[in-house]
């Protein structure tokens, strides 16, 4: 009977733990609903007019009938294909593809059905409800998000994380979840099985230890005094594998999530496959390739962008052109040799925001602020700016002539960004795999912090693009890019 009372005790705990998430799925399904009934209705009145419907006599009531039935399908639609589970909300792209994928599913088998029968369905109609119900979808669902994310930055709204596995992967863990709150996991407490004293205290962990017991009924000790919504288990948990099946059970029952954090780090969701193989879920990496297909469809992408821009940005070229030649003596653009893919040079254009001769004196104030052995080469509050460099460095604007390398082929629109000879030649292995791509105008960390970031920071992110290059990742980074330079974060 005390065994029941404690069971029950603990599940409602864990509810009450939890409650967030069904207060913030209910609040989806709302917004769900009203947003494909004001699509619906909408394409509706637009196709078919509203006066029916005001003076009480409907003509077209099949088209009544087949709105009714399009909200409640789609509503059911978006909860089939997963896209209010909790693993998906608040962060990725997972939830957003759902979405698109229901209500592809759904019109693609109104037209199927409409074809099959011989129905003649307003194309009107059909075309109008569905791309203003994806896209209010998309916008409605990406709103919530920032009220959630903005909860999370307050600790809110998180799931409490415990981690179990060895002491450097759990410090590692604890780190990487740590620097992204908006993805809703707390780390609030390590258990180490079988790590000594010593080990621990060389691990630099910022979250108390619970223990170094391997057993499973120490492990649910644990999770139960830190109150804990997940256990993630890292790599290098000593935990044998019968133990660790009987805790994925016990972690079943008391309805606390369980996550498999391998030591794989910054690989992206694409590049990742499970296969089971004689019940053990394997895990199969994909090597990260830029050529075929992938490489033309990038390469017509920075044409197509960057030389429609060149067109529309005519004027502000000539306008910023004469600013810079009637305010300081010198040349209107600003070349200087940078390093590109696999290593090769090419003359970077921007225009000049400095005065001449600025790079002549480079290096005695690299000495002067003590980082000349240093990547990256930043100077603060540098001199050599001219008034109206400052204006175009903080939006950017003294970096559109490289449109014209992104034109010729030797930059991308998005990529790592291109360094001198200098910076290059204080790589280490890691950093030299920035080179296998392209420069971009913009990039990841450039989205990321600008030139706020450390050295490290922008090698991880820049990395992280290599390895994990996607078409539609550029398209987000782009527009990212306009958010943070109309913002001028991290502008210099």
């Amino acid at each position: 009977m005390g065994a029941q009372i404690s069971s029950l005790t603990r599940l409602r705990t864990t509810a009450q733990r939890k409650a967030w998430r069904t207060h913030y799925v209910s609040r989806i399904r709302f917004v769900d609903a009203a947003v494909i009934i004001w699509a619906i209705v909408g394409a509706y009145g637009v196709r078919f007019g509203f006066a029916d419907l005001t003076n009480g006599t409907i003509r077209d009531f099949d088209y009544v009938l087949l709105s009714v039935a399009l909200v409640l399908a789609w509503w059911l639609m978006l909860e089939l294909w997963g896209s209010r589970e909790s693993k998906v909300l608040g962060s990725g792209t997972d939830e957003y593809k759902r979405i698109i994928s229901a209500s592809a599913w759904l019109f693609g088998f109104v037209a199927i059905f409409s074809y099959g029968f011989r129905i003649d369905t307003a194309r009107g109609y059909v075309g109008l409800a569905f791309p203003a119900g994806a896209l209010g979808l998309l916008i409605a669902r990406w709103l919530i998000r920032q009220h959630l994310n903005l909860d999370r930055r307050r600790g809110q709204s998180s799931s409490r994380v415990l981690i179990v596995g060895s002491s450097d992967s759990a410090a590692h863990l604890v780190e990487s979840l740590g620097s992204v709150p908006e993805a809703g996991y707390v780390p609030v407490a390590a258990h180490l099985p079988g790590e000594s004293n010593q080990r621990v205290e060389q691990t630099n962990l910022t979250v108390p230890v619970t223990g170094r017991e391997t057993d499973v009924e120490s492990i649910l000790a644990a999770i139960s005094s830190i109150k804990a919504d997940s256990v993630a288990i890292s790599a290098g948990a000593n935990i044998p594998p019968r133990d660790l099946r009987k805790l994925g059970w016990e972690l079943a029952a008391r309805d606390v999530g369980m996550i498999l954090a391998p030591a794989l780090t910054d690989v992206a969701g694409p590049r990742i496959h499970t296969q089971p193989v004689a019940g053990l879920p394997l895990i199969h990496v994909s090597t990260p390739k830029l050529t075929g297909g992938k490489k033309v469809a990038k390469r017509t992408f920075d044409i197509a962008i960057a030389g429609s821009l060149v067109v529309i940005l005519s004027p502000l070229f000539l306008i910023i052109a004469l600013l810079v030649k009637g305010t300081s003596s010198g040349p209107v653009f600003y070349r200087q040799s940078r390093v590109g893919l696999r290593g090769s040079t090419f003359d970077m254009l921007k225009f000049r925001s400095m005065r001449p001769n600025a790079d002549a004196e480079l290096a005695a104030l690299l000495e002067a602020q003590g980082s000349a052995d240093r990547p990256l080469f930043k100077v603060e509050n540098d001199p050599r700016i001219t008034p109206i460099g400052r204006i175009l460095r903080k939006y950017s604007l003294d970096e559109l002539p490289q449109l014209i390398n992104v034109l010729g082929g030797s930059m991308s629109l998005v990529g790592p960004r291109p360094q001198r000879d200098g910076e290059v030649a204080l790589y280490d292995d890691a950093a030299h795999r920035r080179l296998y791509v392209s420069p971009g105008m913009s990039g990841l960390w450039q989205v990321s912090g600008r030139s706020n970031l450390t050295w490290e920071e922008s090698i991880r992110l820049d990395l992280y693009y290599v390895e994990n290059w996607s078409l539609m990742g550029d398209v987000v980074i782009l527009f990212r890019t306009f958010k943070a330079v109309f913002a001028s974060t991290g502008a210099v």
